[in-house]
């Protein structure tokens, strides 16, 4: 099969090639799917399970692509909940071999049933932010009703999910970005936007919850407009300060075959959309993961036609 590897750390995107590999066999409770779409996270190149395995031995060259929607194709011993010729969408395990590639073997429970009437491409769009935008305000960030949410990096992958979530369940959205992101945001869903660039941030005041995806100096800065017992929630690496009163979360998105679902019914009947800014195909990948301009939203690689 025709798959996208990388063997070196510092080479980034660009030491990504395309090559042949074996088609992978399904484990016990695994599912081998025929991938038609993937997403890849610029992260997984930086994250230790990328390189190595379990017990810290060298696992390159590995196939990146954490999100993938395809078509299974066969069952591991043991495996329950999906069937072959199922179409399904989910988080690939990241110690295992990645989306980038046209079959991937990968334990049942980190898939969902992918309906007949959404895209694949949209599929493989889904996991990823959608996941992480779920977990972040609802299991992490305890967001009610009526709350105020910082989102930084509004007009992101991430933050683009973050904000039309937060507003569905009754928030009151504040979107962060450079000014160009502004028109994006609001269209999201954001109620009012703060340019990064050009806007002091500590004029916002007394939000609830501040959804972190940049770190840094703008997370630490971020811990002054949240009031007291609210709560900072970040992927970008582990808070170096926290809300008076207040939690501050540093989280690992995780698969969830319940909350995929929800997310993929959302994005079905029109309350969540997708935000893809590059397509391409399996061939053209390493191109399209080294853009000569930058790329608002999600780079999907259709795998199949």
């Amino acid at each position: 099969m025709k798959a996208i590897v990388v063997t070196d750390e510092a080479a980034g995107t660009a030491g990504m090639t395309l090559v042949e590999r074996p088609e992978p066999k399904p484990a016990i409770n695994d599912v081998v799917v025929q991938v038609h779409a993937s997403g890849f996270t610029s992260g997984e190149l930086t994250w230790p399970s990328t390189w190595t395995d379990r017990v810290d031995r060298d696992r390159t060259p590995s196939i990146p692509g954490q999100e993938l929607a395809g078509v299974v194709t066969a069952l591991g011993y043991g495996t329950t909940g999906l069937s072959v010729g199922q179409r399904v969408f989910g988080l690939t395990d990241s110690y295992r071999g990645g989306g980038l590639a046209e079959y991937v073997a990968i334990e049942a429970r980190n898939l969902a049933p992918l309906p007949a009437d959404v895209d694949f491409t949209v599929g493989a769009s889904l996991p990823m932010p959608g996941l992480t935008a779920w977990q972040g305000l609802f299991e992490h960030g305890r967001l009610e009703a009526g709350q105020s949410v910082l989102v930084h990096g509004a007009a992101g992958s991430v933050g683009s999910m973050v904000t039309q979530l937060a507003r569905e369940f009754g928030a009151y959205v504040i979107g962060t970005g450079r000014a160009v992101d502004r028109q994006m945001t609001l269209d999201f869903g954001a109620i009012e936007f703060v340019d990064l660039e050009n806007d002091t941030l500590e004029d916002v005041g007394g939000v609830d919850l501040v959804f972190d995806v940049i770190g840094g100096d703008i997370q630490r800065r971020s811990v002054s407009v949240i009031r007291a017992g609210g709560t900072l929630v970040t992927i970008a690496g582990p808070p170096e300060a926290r809300p008076a009163d207040g939690l501050a979360v540093d989280f690992v998105v995780e698969a969830d075959r319940a909350q995929l679902g929800e997310i993929v019914r959302r994005g079905r009947d029109g309350r969540l959309r997708t935000n893809i800014g590059n397509i391409a195909t399996l061939n053209d990948a390493v191109a399209a993961f080294n853009p000569t301009e930058r790329i608002s939203g999600q780079t999907i690689i259709q795998v199949r036609p």
